[in-house]
């Protein structure tokens, strides 16, 4: 009796080689789409939170007959922390946070910081540091609005993707 031994030919397996190669090339630029959606998406969430919240403290305190608009969330140690109407005697609001979870601040790259008093008209900037450039936010009328320059066109692309 003759016994054969069943084995992969060295075509066979080069073949698949070159396969696993072409699936990788396409599958790898995909993954990396996915992370730069999943940050601007991070962005958009945090945004539509901290609106959210400006809103419901608005109403809040219409509700309680204070009628003094918001003009911060947050300062440079601690930003979207606390509101802030601009009453000297007590300047944030402690024990109304802005968003029940801090921000973490671990990521370098796509990160928020605070500058203050460089917007317009000396407003409080909240700025978005990312592959969109440096996306710049304010607090105007008690809204959170992004600020669009004419002369600023990364910002406007910037503003567009995570405000709409």
């Amino acid at each position: 009796m003759k016994q054969s031994k069943k084995a992969f030919t060295m075509i066979e397996l080069v073949f698949v080689i070159v396969v696993i190669g072409i699936l990788a090339a396409v599958a790898i630029p995909k993954l990396s789409a996915t992370r730069d959606d999943a940050v601007i998406t991070k962005a958009r969430v945090l945004i539509a939170s901290v609106r959210n919240a400006l809103a419901m403290e608005r109403q809040k305190r219409i509700l309680r007959g204070a009628f003094k608009p918001l003009i911060a969330v947050g300062d440079s140690t601690n930003v979207f922390g606390n509101f802030y109407d601009g009453n000297v005697s007590t300047p944030h609001d402690t024990g109304v946070a802005v968003l029940e979870y801090p921000i973490p601040s671990e990521d370098k790259k796509d990160r928020w910081h605070f500058s203050s008093g460089t917007g317009k008209s000396g407003r409080d900037q909240y700025i978005f540091n990312s592959m969109l450039g440096d996306v710049k936010f304010e607090v105007v009328s008690g809204k959170f609005e992004c600020d669009i320059s004419k002369t600023n066109n990364i910002n406007d692309s910037g503003c567009i993707q995570l405000s709409r």
